[in-house]
């Protein structure tokens, strides 16, 4: 499955926007477990998952070419 990875924040300082091929990875809990994995120092931060533009809530598919952004928290103003 293609993934197009976007980073935001503090987390672009250490994962770079780039496009992936992964297999095993059917929903945004098992992204959100492959990208600790990948990236240790995401464990101890806060952070949202957007998929095709939309924050996540709760654990959703992911299909092939999805985009995920990797958000900080954030506040209006």
């Amino acid at each position: 499955m293609k993934i197009e990875m976007i980073s935001f924040g503090k987390i672009a300082e250490f994962i770079n926007n780039q496009k992936i091929d992964v297999d095993g990875i059917a929903d945004t809990d098992a992204f959100k477990q492959y990208l600790e994995n990948q990236f240790p120092a995401l464990k101890s931060m806060k952070y949202k998952l957007a998929l095709n533009k939309n924050i996540i809530q709760e654990n959703t598919e992911i299909t092939n070419n999805a985009t995920i952004a990797i958000m900080p928290p954030f506040s209006g103003g």
